[in-house]
């Protein structure tokens, strides 16, 4: 049904805690590509763990307006006041057709008794917490009551990002269907040509075997399992090196695990380089993470056409299709399935199928069809009764 009100433009509140890895980029995408579509957009951040890239790439969008609120990411008595502010801004610059809220503690922060005025509130998680394997029995109890309620009663929409974590949603959550929708994140094409000199810049042989990691140095994404499943295959693979783009609280472990491992020469951590331009680097990109619910670096992989090498995750499946452009293997700290998916991809025979196949793939997942199916799930909340 295409009514005039159907297209009119939506007044959008879209707010968001952390800002570094898939969520900030997302965020900024998506707020770009709203108000590139004539909706009139308002951005809540907290700066407390905002990024200097995130923060600069934000403030240079044509929104109605980038507002900073200080949010902290465990709960805390400051939560109140994060709430009261984000109240101050409904009421000052509202009412809103859409509140939407990314990551667990904006999530809760735009849910929890709002008198938004009849906005209707959206909540990504972004990776529901309760998805974490290694969530102790009693923080999945209380975690998953949480989300269970605030998804059942607290909102109008529950976004999902993966087939996996709409099955997560329904089964585990118990969150009925008529309050999820799932909308796979989407991306731009990540830069190319310049192969040789980002390998330059990364300290890689122009001729070496590039493994790459993209993403936090945090225990989600377990880079002591690719640091042990890489020591396993380096005497097999000797021009093989492995680079990890990230930075994060095991950054001094990975050092010494490196260190002890004798692969100082052959693995190379660094920071400064964006992901998406890294990848043009890659022979194949390896991610050992514990948990996901659809990152952003296997659609940046995609689109860039490279052979993946993923743990059993949420959204692995989405991108990998497990023999033909890619492999996905159990989610073990045992780094032994891990190492022989990384030899069998870096043969020379079997790279050129896995590449040739994931080179097919790389129009998948776009920005566009997010953001268009995005704006769907908001102009379905709007009309629902």
């Amino acid at each position: 049904m295409n009514t005039e009100a159907d297209a009119r433009p939506l007044k959008i509140l879209e707010v968001l805690e952390p800002s570094g890895g898939g969520s900030g980029r997302h965020f900024v995408d998506l707020c770009g590509a709203l108000a590139g579509r004539g909706h009139r957009v308002t951005a809540v951040y907290s700066p407390r763990r905002a990024e200097p890239r995130f923060v600069e790439e934000l403030t240079a969008l044509p929104l109605e307006a980038v507002l900073p609120v200080p949010m902290r990411r465990a709960p805390s008595p400051a939560d109140f006041g994060a709430w009261r502010s984000i109240d101050a801004i409904v009421g000052a610059r509202g009412p809103f057709d859409i509140v939407h809220g990314h990551s667990s503690k904006a999530g809760a922060l735009i849910r929890l008794g709002w008198p938004g005025g009849g906005a209707r509130r959206i909540y990504t998680p972004h990776a529901f917490r309760t998805m974490d394997p290694t969530l102790g029995g009693v923080g999945r109890l209380v975690y998953g009551l949480i989300e269970g309620l605030f998804g059942r009663h607290l909102s109008d929409t529950v976004i999902c990002v993966s087939d996996d974590e709409y099955r997560h949603a329904i089964n585990g959550l118990k969150i009925p269907a008529d309050r999820l929708a799932t909308v796979v994140n989407g991306v731009v094409m990540p830069p190319a040509g310049e192969r040789d000199a980002m390998r330059a810049r990364l300290g890689l042989r122009p001729d070496s075997f590039a493994f790459g990691y993209i993403g936090r140095l945090s225990p989600q994404k377990a880079p002591e399992r690719l640091v042990k499943a890489f020591q396993r295959i380096a005497s097999d693979r000797p021009n093989a090196e492995l680079a990890m783009i990230g930075f994060g609280e095991l950054e001094e472990d990975v050092k010494i695990q490196v260190m002890e491992a004798h692969l100082s020469e052959r693995v190379h951590l660094g920071a400064e380089v964006p992901g998406a331009e890294a990848m043009q680097a890659f022979d194949a990109l390896v991610m050992p993470s514990r948990y996901e619910a659809m990152s952003y670096v296997m659609l940046e992989a995609a689109a860039a056409g490279l052979p993946m090498v993923l743990t059993d995750v949420g959204g692995a499946s989405t991108v990998v299709e497990h023999g033909v452009n890619g492999l996905i293997v159990p989610n073990s700290d045992n780094p032994t399935e891990l190492a022989e998916a990384m030899l069998t991809i870096s043969s020379p025979e079997r790279h050129l199928a896995f590449r040739t196949a994931a080179a097919l793939r790389t129009n998948l997942f776009t920005l566009e069809r997010m953001v268009g199916e995005t704006e769907t799930a908001y102009r379905r909340a709007v009309a629902r009764k």
